[in-house]
């Protein structure tokens, strides 16, 4: 998952994934810049938070807090 460090949506999908003990790896790009062109690669967008869901071979790209997206993509 791509944040900031002044998201609130980034800590809510933060706290949602807690809240279904589901791991993540946080990459902060105000703390690692360097990670922004790759944030942007993978999702085409310049906003946070964007989070970068696999299964398997697939992978799905949920931008922003959107609840219904991320639930259907960690079934």
């Amino acid at each position: 998952m791509y944040t900031t460090n002044a998201c609130s949506s980034c800590r809510m999908v933060k706290q949602y994934l807690a809240s279904k003990d589901l791991k993540y790896k946080e990459i902060n790009i105000q703390d690692h810049p360097d990670k922004a062109s790759e944030a942007f690669e993978v999702s085409g967008q310049m906003s946070v938070p964007i989070t970068v869901v696999k299964q398997g071979s697939l992978r799905e790209i949920i931008v922003g807090y959107n609840i219904s997206k991320l639930a259907s993509a960690i079934i």
